[in-house]
């Protein structure tokens, strides 16, 4: 391992802003149950399948409709 390193022509990293956070979430057993599935057929992860939908969602600024009846 060098002492010192040079720096000077380094550039930023291009996927920075598509970093992820990690936070904690409640979600309901049956849905967790329906994305594992999913993720078994697709062979993508689960936490991967819920991240893409969520992602696509905000993308097209999907509005919830729902009501409490």
């Amino acid at each position: 391992m060098k002492a010192e390193y040079d720096f000077s022509n380094a550039r930023k990293n291009p996927y920075a802003k598509k970093l992820k956070k990690q936070i904690t979430i409640n979600i309901d057993s049956d849905t967790i149950d329906y994305f594992k599935s999913q993720s078994d057929s697709s062979g993508i992860p689960y936490q991967t399948l819920i991240n893409l939908y969520l992602a696509e969602c905000a993308i097209n600024k999907k509005q919830l409709h729902f009501s409490w009846a």
